[in-house]
């Protein structure tokens, strides 16, 4: 019996040593797939949403003030290039977070960079960004008001408050992925602290900076609207607050819609530019 046993359990050990994976398109893992297929995906994932809403609210199920229908959003995101100069907010919007996320990559690149590299460096700077990141933007405003005041100053300021912070956790996280065999490798080949800053590290997590970077710029636009509460007379979010004090919901949609546009271009230039500088990066971006 005994022996039985053990050959039943030598059987099933074989059994699951040639066990072979199913091939699948939809749940490979980290494998090539469709380009077309994915198109079409893409499609689907972007015509369902806006079919729904078309179906909803030409049907009348929602009152037009809470879900205005598509045509209306279109008539006047029409009538605010054509008679608002929305274009003009669209290139202030864009020059304010162009300009703040500017700041917090100079200010939270180096800063994280440091932090991942330098324990001296980490145990200065980790407690303050580990506590002041907790702490909502929108209680500095009043702050900010009266430090740098009314102008374009303080919407920057707020921008930036609102994404640098991140930026230095994210790249200080990918300077510790670095492997330390890698950094002993350089010891060993006689490089200093200098050649291992800034010809090991460096470029080891320069595809993982464009890529927070990436990442982070949506959170610039996200803190948009709140810069724009600061005393702003044109930008985006400006127009948002603006239609919705006189619930014109349409626009406010149509100027949402602009800033997601927008968004998604700058994603799409940016991943395409990481491709470009780190080729060797593709195995392991998402």
């Amino acid at each position: 019996m005994a022996q039985s046993s053990l050959n039943q359990s030598n059987l099933l050990d074989e059994s699951r040593q040639y066990r072979y994976l199913q091939p699948s398109v939809f749940w490979n893992i980290r494998q090539a797939f469709p380009r077309k297929l994915g198109l079409l995906i893409v499609v689907v994932s972007l015509a369902v949403p806006l079919l729904l809403w078309a179906a909803v609210s030409y049907a009348g199920l929602v009152p037009s003030i809470f879900l205005p229908t598509p045509t209306a959003v279109l008539q006047a995101g029409f009538t605010m290039f054509t008679q608002d100069n929305l274009l003009n907010d669209v290139f202030v919007s864009c020059g304010r977070v162009l300009a703040g996320f500017l700041a917090a990559a100079l200010i939270g690149v180096p800063m994280g960079v440091a932090m991942g590299t330098f324990g001296s460096m980490s145990s200065l700077f980790a407690p303050f960004v580990g506590t002041v990141r907790y702490m909502p933007v929108t209680a500095f405003v009043p702050l900010i008001i009266i430090w740098v005041g009314l102008g374009e100053e303080a919407k920057i300021l707020i921008v930036t408050l609102g994404v640098v912070l991140y930026n230095a956790i994210m790249v200080a996280d990918a300077v510790k992925f670095i492997p330390n065999e890698m950094i002993n490798v350089a010891y060993t080949l006689g490089a200093n602290r200098r050649d291992v800053l800034f010809k090991v590290i460096v470029p080891a997590i320069f595809p993982s900076v464009l890529d927070t970077l990436r990442v982070n710029i949506s959170g610039a636009w996200n803190y948009l609207v709140i810069a724009e509460l600061v005393a702003a007379q044109s930008g985006l979010g400006f127009k948002i607050i603006q239609a919705q004090r006189f619930l014109q919901t349409e626009k406010v949609l149509f100027c949402i819609a602009i800033i997601g546009l927008i968004g998604l271009v700058i994603d799409y230039s940016l991943k395409w530019l990481s491709q470009r500088l780190t080729p060797w990066a593709d195995q392991t971006r998402h």
